[in-house]
């Protein structure tokens, strides 16, 4: 049973390992998994964050008891499990694996980040993992030295040097956009607020493009609804209750498509308490007094004020359209109301990026100066056939294989929702063209990718890596060889004694007694006391003739 949940310790040991790890890696997309599970519970809450702390606490748990499960490997003692950490292990892979399954049923597609990520970390997972396993090899080599069966030895042995050649030629398999030249390191990609500046401000609000303005970003993207009355706005989720106080001021218009509500009751919506109430992005308390009431008292913004300040500010504009309900009145000429919109505002053609995929031709009839977008992945050659220039896509539906052959095409790639410097990185050194982000004001302080190696570098510090683990093993297993080679061989008392647990003090009592006198047969020379000892079988403490107390060794033992 022992060696059972040991093997059930390690199995949650990498499974805790692996979901931490996947939970870290997706730290770009929480906003996206509170909206997903906004959604689903109509309940707007960061859930995220207290995801992350228990994964966090079982992880450590279940590191802290493979540690000492460990210790008791090394000192050649039974792991002798607790029967409360067994509930609290059979607890934490229960529900790690019910997170596991959660996750693939609502948010399959986002268990490609992984792949992403190992971009980024695997050189230096790869020299942690080779630092664990090598610190292992003392308690490898000292099982290989004490084991007295070839067979047990072989097994081990091998089990072991797989392990390590596998980490030692896994960097060939190892593929990163930024082990590369520095001299071929691509243009800084462009910033898209995706929704203006949403960590600055409420999201789709004219304070937030404003603030996105301030950080002097490329452009901007942003979600255009059309109202009951033909106003083009800006909302993302298809109801107001989310973002804006409807509940309190028009509960019975709550449920509603916000696109089946007048315009004249939209204005009088506040848009901003929210964002303070909520604090999605934990970043209200960074806000000054002023901009903490500024936002406060935003209202929903028309998409006329967007494209105004676009215009006074050179910004280009992304524009992205919601489904209008079928029996919304103006589900028909919706594209038409937006063009006039947008024509009407003054701003340069070539400022907009227009999404939509339906009636492109109408629309290049009435704005051929628009950069006609894609938000479909599709062959490179059918897109320029089609006169489309650029792409928007997220960040996990493209690979750096892709990225060349679009630029090879000369079309242009827009990734979203880039949020993490480190992400942001990665997709430099494939040579994106821009991202969107909800961190405009982060990714615009990174002036170069959190790391760059050239594959020279790279392979010297693999090479180095490997050899130095190398060296240290054979070290280990020599000096454990020479150090439990010649220990001599332990009598049953000994044994015995070694392993007794959850024994009576009087028994553990006597097996010491046992062992004393048993250690002092063994270095008497005389083959009359050794016959006496032996005849008297270790018990006779009140023999009339002798007693071992007489014997010097004994004294000096007892003492």
């Amino acid at each position: 049973w022992e060696r059972f949940w040991f093997l059930i310790l390690i199995v949650t040991f990498l499974l805790t390992l692996g979901w931490l790890y996947f939970w870290w890696s997706v730290h770009n997309d929480y906003d996206e998994f509170n909206w997903i599970l906004y959604n689903r519970t109509g309940y707007w809450s960061d859930w995220s964050i207290p995801i992350l702390v228990t994964t966090a606490a079982g992880f450590t748990y279940i590191a802290a008891l493979l540690i000492l499960a460990l210790c008791h490997i090394a000192v050649r003692q039974q792991m002798n499990l607790h029967w409360l950490h067994k509930i609290g292990l059979a607890v934490t892979l229960v529900a790690t694996i019910v997170a596991v399954t959660s996750i693939e049923q609502l948010w399959g597609e986002e268990w490609n980040i992984i792949f992403i990520s190992f971009q980024a970390s695997a050189p230096f997972l790869h020299i942690g993992a080779l630092a664990a396993v090598t610190l292992l090899s003392w308690l490898i080599a000292g099982q290989f030295a004490r084991s007295e069966k070839a067979f047990f030895q072989i097994c081990v042995f091998i089990a072991y040097l797989v392990i390590l050649v596998a980490l030692y030629l896994v960097p060939l398999t190892i593929s990163s956009p930024c082990i590369m030249e520095k001299k071929d390191l691509t243009a800084r990609p462009a910033i898209f607020g995706h929704r203006g500046a949403p960590m600055l401000a409420p999201e789709n609000t004219l304070m937030s493009f404003q603030k996105l303005i301030e950080q002097k970003a490329y452009g901007l993207q942003a979600d255009v609804v059309i109202s009951y009355d033909g106003v083009p706005f800006v909302i993302h989720d298809s109801t107001l209750q989310r973002t804006t106080n409807i509940e309190e001021m028009l509960p019975e218009l709550a449920f509603e498509h916000s696109s089946m509500i007048n315009w004249t009751d939209l204005q009088r919506l506040n848009a901003g308490q929210w964002f303070l109430n909520t604090d999605p992005f934990w970043t209200v308390g960074s806000l000054s007094p002023s901009d903490y009431f500024e936002a406060g008292n935003q209202s929903i913004c028309k998409l006329a004020d967007v494209l105004q300040l676009a215009k006074e500010n050179s910004t280009v504009v992304l524009l992205n359209f919601q489904p209008l309900p079928e029996n919304h009145p103006h589900r028909s000429t919706y594209l038409n109301i937006t063009l006039q919109t947008i024509l009407a505002s003054g701003i340069p053609q070539q400022l907009v990026m227009w999404l939509p995929n339906s009636d492109r031709e109408l629309v290049r009839q009435v704005a051929p100066g628009f950069q006609q977008t894609s938000g479909t992945k599709t062959d490179a050659r059918l897109l320029r056939d089609r006169d489309i220039r650029r792409l928007n896509l997220r960040y996990t539906q493209v690979t750096s294989e892709d990225v060349r052959e679009y630029s090879a095409w000369n079309l242009s790639i827009n990734l979203y929702t880039v949020n993490e410097a480190w992400l942001y990185s990665v997709l430099w050194c494939a040579g994106v063209q821009s991202v969107t982000s909800d961190a405009s004001h982060l990714l615009s302080k990174v002036s170069f990718p959190i790391w760059l190696l050239p594959p020279d570098e790279y392979y010297l510090i693999w090479i180095t890596s490997d050899l130095v683990s190398f060296t240290v093993i054979i070290g280990v297993f020599i000096l454990q060889k020479w150090r439990l080679g010649n220990m001599r061989t332990y009598n049953p008392e000994q044994i015995m004694l070694s392993a007794a647990v959850r024994r009576a003090s009087r028994d553990v009592k006597i097996m010491k007694e046992k062992l004393i006198f048993s250690e002092i047969n063994n270095s008497m020379d005389n083959a009359e006391e050794l016959s006496f000892c032996s005849e008297s079988r270790y018990d006779g403490y009140a023999n009339e003739v002798v007693t071992p107390m007489d014997h010097p060794d004994v004294r000096r033992h007892m003492d």
